[in-house]
This record gives structure tokens, sequence and C-alpha cells, in this order.
């Protein structure tokens, strides 16, 4: 489907590469103005809103650590500044420590909660005040399949998706008598930058794609039109849920018995 989102002001964290930078394509596809957030790849972000402006809209490229509370309310101060209001909140930016239980240390831990789940918090309750002013708005955290599954050597991230979508879902109640929709996505095994940070990472992508019934990899961009979807008046009534967008990789436990089954036993 198509939204007409010409006059809405989205704010994207981390969406210099991956699926930020898809998300932020797509809105600006639909109409939008798109706050361009990084936090290390500026080149990627300039480029990113030089696609943007390509389009023909508006792109505000802001740099900010969001796990840091005086950046990211500078992240948001800066927005209200420049461009007066802000209508859909993606919270995409996230990080993480991939290592096994053994190797954990606080530091990590407090790292990716801090950035993954405290962030989306209070950028909510930030954002939910400008969205106030404007009559309601959307904001759509993004989660991972690791928050219910697991993957090697994510506990911390996973605990913190985990965080995250309990997040979405206080807000999607506390939020909701501003007209302001709150929602999860949570997608599978994407090819992006971020892959390469796991073990084996080629091998994760061949067990994905031969797993997923639909026969190919999620993109980035099949994630940013649920993001759309989510942030559209079609999806006013879905509040405070979590979709999975996976390719049914998550839920085809036959394909994966099959798969182990057919492996030659020592």
């Amino acid at each position: 489907m198509t939204y007409d989102f010409s006059g809405k002001i989205a704010l994207i964290t981390g969406s210099g590469r991956g699926i930020g930078r898809a998300t932020a394509l797509h809105f600006a596809r639909l109409g939008a103005d798109v706050v361009v957030n990084y936090l290390r790849k500026q080149s990627a972000a300039e480029e990113t809103a030089r696609a943007i402006e390509a389009l023909g809209r508006r792109a505000l490229v802001v740099k900010a650590d969001v796990g840091d509370p005086d950046e990211l309310d500078q992240l948001f101060d800066t927005v209200e500044r420049e461009w007066g209001g802000l209508d859909f909140l993606i919270n995409n930016a996230a990080s993480g420590y991939i290592r096994p239980i053994s190797e954990q240390k606080v530091k990590g831990w407090d790292w990716t909660m801090n950035i993954n789940a405290r962030a989306a918090l209070f950028a909510s309750q930030r954002a939910a005040v400008i969205m106030r002013r404007r009559g309601g708005g959307a904001i759509v955290n993004v989660s991972s399949i690791g928050s219910a599954r697991t993957l090697p050597d994510y506990v911390v991230i996973g605990a913190s998706k985990g965080a995250l979508e309990a997040i979405t879902r206080y807000c999607a109640v506390e939020f909701a008598p501003w007209n302001i929709v709150v929602n999860c996505v949570a997608p599978g095994i994407i090819h992006t930058d971020a892959l390469q940070f796991f073990k084996d990472s080629d091998l994760m992508l061949k067990l994905a794609l031969e797993r997923t019934p639909a026969g190919r990899l999620v993109t980035p961009e099949d994630v940013a039109k649920v993001i759309a979807f989510l942030c559209s008046p079609d999806a006013a009534m879905i509040r405070g849920q979590v979709i999975m967008i996976d390719g049914g990789w998550s839920i085809d436990v036959g394909r994966q018995w099959v798969h182990q089954a057919a492996q030659p036993s020592e």
C-alpha cells in the first residue's frame, strides 16, 4: 500500500545504514521530511540525507549518542528548534556486545541496555510531548528475533530487545489518550553490516535462507514497509504489538527438524 505522509516529520535513529536508511528513504518516498540520526558514520548519514533530498524532501542530519541522556535531549531540542514538530519516531539505533555469557561484562550490559532499551523509553517520552501538540503520531520500536529466540552470543542484546518490547506495551497504553500509536517490529536475519560481528555469519545466512518458508531472506526494505504501515491510519487499532518479520523462519519447526535430521550422525 502507498500512504501519504506529506507534511509529516519523521525521526529515525540510526538511519545512516541498514534498516534505518531503508526506512528513511521509504518515508521520504511517501512524502515525509526525515531527521537522520547517526553516531559514528557521518558520511553514511550525509549520503542518506542526499538521497532523501533527491526525492524532493527535507533532511536534517543530527549526530547524537541516543544512549547518552544529554545527547538524546539535544537531539530532540534540535528537531524542535529546526523543524518545530514531530509526527513519527522510529527507535532503530542499536548496539551491543556479541559474546558468550562467560565473557560478558557489566560495562557491556549497561552500554547495550542504554542504547537499545533506555534510549527508546526516554526518546518516546520526549516525542510524545511534541506529538501531542500536533494531535498525535506514531512510534515504532525495532526489536529482533533474538528477543524471543536464542542467537549465538546474543544474550545482552536479546535481553535489551525483550525490555524494548515491554516498553512498547507500556507506551502504547499510556500514550493512547494522546492519539499516539506505539508498536514494535522484530526483523529476522538480514544481510546488513551488523551481521559481520557474528561468528560464522555466512553460515548463519545460508541456514536462514534454507529454513525460511518464504524462500528468501528479509530485506531492510521489507521492514521499512511494515514500519510505514504501522505509522499509517490503517494501523490505528494495532497497539503495543510486536510484529515478527522473518518470512516464517521462527514458526517453521518442521523445516528445521528435517534439516537437523538430515545431518549425518557421528
